[in-house]
């Protein structure tokens, strides 16, 4: 068995505008360079890779650029190819005409320099609980006023609500724990490249205008040298994925917000979860060889579409002058969602993956996918061992499920979600059918 891992520099050109939030700003400094990250494994029979790229959210015609780069100049199957983005709030948009043809050639050259490292390796996967950073963000609470929404109603549940007030009753989902890694050495055990997943959506905390990877690359940059890994040719690399943290952050809800330094935070998550896996990695047990496998494939889900009474209301709302008393702050950047929406393809239709390393699966969905998703795929998994990596083959907006949609709150409202109600349940079904189908192979 071979294993590669390289690094290539996508930091956008200052101007860019940094999404993330409702009002995208444009970048006028770069605290961290971002970066696409890739590890190449490959077992003489099939050759599969994961690109982890530091990014808000990528939209799948970036990906299939590189892909079709990939597939021009390597003999490395594009659709054995998992692409991802972190999810860094502060990062550019992909898709923008200066940055969409830079980025999808890094992310082609990151994974040819892979290629390139590949020497012979053994492999070791494992997980560990680090349930001190996770936090369900979506809140029960007793006033109604915290869950009202844009569309002229009230929630059941809020996103972010104050933090430490008495109206919060109980937050409406799980959290998951687990780190989930994947460690690859040289055979005499010099550490060539570890991927890790936390669902942890960001931790955030820079300053305004400032280009950074978040918590993701500084773990990125911290796991080598706690590995032993020393300055070599190529290099260790060290990546960090989002597993589903559609509806978890890093806030404590219960207790009033303490303020910190910029990028104070995020160092010290980043930190933590990085020793958490170092330790971790001294029980994993290494294998020379193990199957490899990739499945894929497309679901079409219906677009969600306002109805008549939706697009009245939001007629009037637009009607209103600028000043004019609102339900709810956001309700004209909603307005302008929903006729998107309403103008838009009746239909989508998205990418799912599930890859095989050994008694490990690991799926791949294009969305900002709630935790309750990802633990019912470890659960139903046919392996011994599964994580999913969000945000990855494209990017849709978010992914509730059909109980959480009955919740509302931001992110079940509709342009932030744009699918059908139940497009979690048909999701699954995919996923583990494909997981099936990599069980099944000789």
């Amino acid at each position: 068995m071979k294993a590669g891992a390289a690094t290539s520099n996508i930091t956008p050109p200052l101007g860019e505008y940094i999404v993330g939030g409702f009002k995208p700003f444009p970048a006028e400094n770069v605290h961290d360079e971002l970066h696409a990250r890739c590890l190449v494994l490959d077992n003489g029979e099939t050759k599969i890779a994961f690109v982890i790229c530091d990014n808000l959210g990528i939209t799948v015609d970036v990906f299939q650029a590189a892909r079709d780069f990939i597939k021009a100049e390597t003999d490395l199957p594009p659709e054995n190819i998992l692409m991802a983005a972190t999810h860094t709030h502060s990062a550019t948009r992909a898709s923008s005409s200066k940055y969409h043809d830079f980025l999808a050639r890094r992310i082609a050259d990151c994974v040819r320099c892979a290629m390139e490292n590949r020497e012979p390796a053994r492999i070791g996967w494992g997980g560990v609980d680090e349930p001190s950073e996770v936090f369900n963000r979506r809140w029960y609470t007793t006033n109604p006023d915290f869950c009202k929404n844009p569309f002229g109603g009230v929630d059941k549940v809020r996103m972010n609500p104050p933090r430490g007030n008495a109206a919060l009753v109980k937050p409406a989902g799980p959290i998951d724990p687990e780190i989930s890694f994947i460690s690859v050495q040289s055979l005499d055990g010099r550490p060539l490249a570890l991927l890790a997943n936390y669902s942890l959506h960001y931790v955030g905390g820079v300053n305004k205008g400032e280009i950074s990877a978040d918590y993701f690359g500084i773990f990125s940059e911290k796991i080598g040298p706690l590995l032993g890994a020393k300055p070599e040719d190529p290099p260790f690399v060290g990546m960090l994925s989002n597993g589903t943290s559609g509806d978890i952050n890093n806030i404590n809800f219960q207790k009033p917000g303490k303020r910190m330094a910029a990028y104070e935070k995020m160092n010290q998550v980043a930190e933590l979860v990085a020793r958490r896996v170092a330790d971790a990695c001294q029980q994993v047990k290494y294998q020379a060889w193990v199957p490899l496998g990739a499945a894929n494939a497309e679901l079409t889900l219906k677009v969600r579409k306002p109805d008549a009474a939706m697009q009245a209301y939001f007629k009037k709302v637009m009607a209103q002058p600028e000043g004019a008393e609102q339900h709810h702050r956001y309700e004209r950047n909603y307005a302008e969602r929903v006729q998107r929406l309403l103008e838009g393809p009746d239909e989508i239709t998205v990418i799912l993956q599930a890859l095989r390393i050994g008694d490990l699966t690991v799926a791949a969905i294009p969305f900002e996918t709630f935790c309750e998703i990802g633990l019912e795929l470890k659960e139903k998994a046919p392996f011994e061992d599964a994580f999913t990596i969000e945000l990855a083959n494209g990017y849709n907006g978010y992914l509730p499920t059909p109980e959480q949609h009955k919740l509302g709150g931001y992110e079940t409202w509709m342009g932030t979600n744009r699918v059908q109600l139940d497009a979690s349940d048909k999701i699954v079904a995919v996923i583990l059918d494909l997981m099936q189908k990599l069980k099944s192979q000789p």
